[in-house]
């Protein structure tokens, strides 16, 4: 068992002694006798929320003369994941661990219009061969039944990996029931490497995966301090001095974890979607890091902790390097988070000239976070039949719409902004004039009735008219509603006061017509309506604004202090086309849900009711009542 004396007589005689023990050295790096430390090198990603593709990116690379120039190039992509597992391990020797932080699911049409859900996921991560895998609170979005069936896949393959959450209990009903799937989850797992024992703990987000993820009504989860400590206490009293949590939690909340835990050395996270590492990440265009890579604290103890986290979307790869001394304690950790990218750059569309790429090339070396990395040629395999199936899956018929679905990003007759942007047989008709888009209030609709019915309720659904992209008619494919929402966006529910629904209305309105505006900001609301004129000023321009209520079907006035559950695309909740107002929306106040909004789409169009003669579902206009703009005035 892990015993410090400092730690303990920290604990007995309290700030006194610790202030003269810390004077001596004590909150320093600890000193191992010489040849007594163990080195062990963690891989890690997390959230790749069923992002098997990779994606296209710009990163702002040094042209040799100071000045940056955007460059394209690929970043990503699960094969890309596995090759540089495989290569980093490779060059690492033997005391390796490779590790899955949770939310492998939820987020592309992999996850279940290429097979079973999970399925493409599930075959992907058996050719990376993790250690172990923690679940995050996306892996619940179908309930726990279908969470068992991606299991069940993960288990069967050729290197089955240990599935861990310590503060999950199972319902007497659920198919996950330890009754029924014994083992399939646990609390921990007992790694050697070397002949050392590590142990693995893993914890899922308790108050996010109830309220915003669908588990069977029976399944709990505990306290996640309460649970990991539980866990650790029992591994240390077996002897296994070197623990590692793989956390589904979020980074500040990782950290805080650290700092109340004993015995903990690692935590290894997910959740957020952080990006740790140097500034220089911020230059080259790839987000700004939350902090340095990796981020070193200490436990309840005052012993070393090193935390980490790998962003998201198989686009970065944690390479975390610990030093043990002979007692497990922490003596030093470092290492890099690799932004995995290919080795094809292009300036301006076309492949640079030698003289330019080779500097470009410096210049991507000498960042040293973007990793040239070659797919692994077994994980393009595996992927191959499944976007096969996505493919076939894109030409399916999935919905008929018998009159168009206007598209319209922003409401006004003959002469106003958007108008060309109608079909000549929709500029036809008064209500688009009077209310916007078809489309554009039929997909913030689609929103809010999903939102209400798996992902933990709504009262307001937003969506921006530039966001949606093109009208629909007739009998309606799969790609065809890809192309209504073709960014690949997530959605998350914001609790906001009336006041900031109000704020984020004329931020919108504001986005179009104040200084540099442009017409995709509009805002398109479900559950929510209002009078909108455009000659008022800022802060003025909504009026008569609204509620519905859904139990009674009626429409009353917006309360200013009452607090509401917003469902919104993620790059407006985080402020995207100048909504100051919800970015400036707290964290405690934002849940991820992580559903794609083309996915969420189809989803709501499979609920409709059926075309009697087609048997696809059928898409129609809502009513005018149902519009966010009633009114609009913009001379």
């Amino acid at each position: 068992m892990k015993i410090d004396v400092r730690a303990a007589w920290r604990r007995l005689l309290g700030p006194a002694l610790a202030a003269v023990l810390s004077a001596c050295g004590g909150s320093g790096p600890v000193q191992a006798p010489d040849g007594a430390a163990f080195e062990l090198t963690v891989l890690h990603i997390n959230d790749h929320h069923s992002h098997l593709q990779p994606r296209a990116a710009t990163v702002q690379l040094d042209d040799g003369t100071g000045r940056r120039v955007p460059v394209a190039m690929e970043v990503g992509g699960f094969a890309r994941v596995v090759g540089a597992l495989d290569e980093l391990a490779a060059a690492a020797g033997p005391n390796v661990l490779r590790l899955h932080a949770g939310d492998a699911l939820t987020g592309t049409l992999y996850f279940e219009r290429a097979g079973s859900a999970g399925e493409a996921d599930a075959v992907l991560m058996d050719v990376a061969c993790f250690d172990a895998f923690t679940l995050g609170n996306h892996e619940f979005d179908k309930g726990d039944s279908v969470l068992k069936g991606f299991l069940d896949r993960l288990a069967a393959g050729r290197c089955p990996v240990p599935v861990l959450s310590a503060n999950t209990r199972f319902g007497a009903a659920s198919a996950l029931h330890e009754s029924r799937a014994p083992g399939m989850v646990r609390p921990s797992v007992v790694l050697r490497r070397s002949g050392q024992d590590i142990g693995v703990v893993g914890v899922t987000v308790a108050y996010k995966t109830r309220v915003s993820s669908a588990p069977d009504p029976g399944t709990q989860f505990e306290d996640e301090a309460t649970a990991v400590q539980r866990e650790i206490d029992r591994l240390s009293a077996r002897g296994i001095d070197k623990i590692i949590v793989l956390s589904h939690v979020g980074h500040e909340a990782e950290r805080r974890l650290a700092e109340r835990l004993r015995g903990v050395d690692v935590i290894v996270g997910g959740d957020s979607h952080t990006l740790l590492g140097p500034p220089a990440m911020a230059q080259a265009g790839l987000g700004t890091p939350t902090a340095d890579y990796p981020v070193r604290t200490r436990n309840a103890d005052g012993q070393p902790v090193c935390v980490v986290q790998a962003a998201e979307f198989s686009q970065v790869l944690g390479e975390l390097r610990v030093r043990f001394d002979a007692r497990g304690n922490v003596l030093d950790c470092s290492g890099t988070a690799h932004v995995l990218v290919g080795e094809a750059m292009r300036v301006d569309g076309q492949p640079p000239a030698p003289a330019l790429a080779q500097q470009l090339a410096a210049s991507r070396a000498a960042a040293g976070f973007l990793r040239v990395t070659r797919p692994s040629a077994a994980a393009l395999a595996a992927l191959a039949p499944f976007e096969a199936r996505v493919a076939d899956f894109a030409r399916t018929p999935v919905a008929v719409a018998p009159e168009e679905l206007c598209a319209r990003r922003v409401p006004g007759g003959p002469g106003s902004i958007d108008h060309g942007r109608s079909s000549a047989a929709c500029n036809a008709l008064g209500h688009v004039d009077r209310h916007g888009g078809d489309i554009q209030q039929l997909v913030a609709q689609a929103y809010l009735d999903v939102a209400r019915l798996r992902y933990g309720g709504a009262d307001v659904a937003l969506q921006h008219g530039g966001g949606v992209r093109t009208p629909l008619i007739g009998t309606v494919t799969a790609e065809q509603v890809i192309g209504v929402l073709p960014f690949g966006n997530t959605l998350w529910r914001l609790t906001v006061s009336g006041a900031e629904l109000k704020g984020m209305l004329e931020d919108g309105i504001e986005a179009v017509w104040g200084p540099g505006g442009s017409s995709g900001p509009y805002p398109y609301a479900a559950g929510l309506r209002f009078a909108v004129d455009v000659g008022r000023p800022r802060g003025e321009r909504i009026s008569a604004l609204q509620i519905h209520d859904p139990a009674s079907g009626r429409w009353s006035a917006l309360e200013d202090s009452r607090m509401y559950r917003l469902f919104v695309p993620q790059y407006t909740a985080r402020g995207g086309d100048r909504n100051l107002t919800l970015a400036g929306v707290p964290p405690e106040r934002r849940l991820d849900i992580g559903v794609l909004d083309a996915d969420l789409l189809l989803d709501w169009m499979a609920l409709q009711p059926r075309d009697t003669a087609t048997g696809l579902p059928l898409l129609a206009r809502l009513p005018d009542g149902r519009y966010s703009t009633q009114h609009f005035t913009d001379r």
